[in-house]
């Protein structure tokens, strides 16, 4: 009875061991690899609800690229209005440029006079994007909203 208790807890580590091995080659396989930078101009205002608009072109690793539309809404404790010129972002953990494109969570502190600058990690499932860039305006606050990134 022993030998065979033994013998069945060897099969089912085996078998358990074969299991586990299976997805983890498959997710490997599966990982998003392609990494897309934006170059990007965006211009708004914000009083409790914050409103911004402008345009960019993504560059991806694997040789694509599209002009896209920009869209940021939300709200908050914050007042001004400012632009960003320039601005850059680099977004990771993407499969193909359509991947791009949705809604990322946004969060942010902002403070700045004449010269404005921003930085924030935004994040849409999996996909991050990392935005940075300086402008000019007024704008004072803590907001929560969404950074949209779509087709033109």
């Amino acid at each position: 009875m022993i030998k065979h208790t033994f013998g069945m807890a060897a099969l089912i580590i085996a078998c358990a061991g074969a299991a586990t091995a299976l997805p983890t080659s498959n997710a490997r396989a599966a990982e998003a690899s392609v990494k897309c930078d934006l170059v990007y101009t965006l211009s708004g205002w914000s009083l409790i609800y914050k409103h911004a608009e402008g345009s960019g072109t993504v560059t991806c690793s694997n040789g694509q690229r599209a002009n896209v539309k920009i869209a940021v809404v939300g709200g908050g404790l914050t007042a001004g209005k400012y632009h960003i010129d320039n601005g850059k972002g680099e977004i990771s953990k993407v499969h193909d440029i359509a991947d791009i494109y949705g809604n990322y969570a946004q969060a942010g502190a902002e403070a700045g006079v004449v010269k404005s600058g921003t930085a924030q990690l935004l994040t849409k499932g999996t996909t991050s994007l990392a935005l940075s860039g300086t402008g000019e305006g007024v704008n004072l606050g803590v907001s929560v909203g969404k950074f949209t990134i779509s087709r033109p």
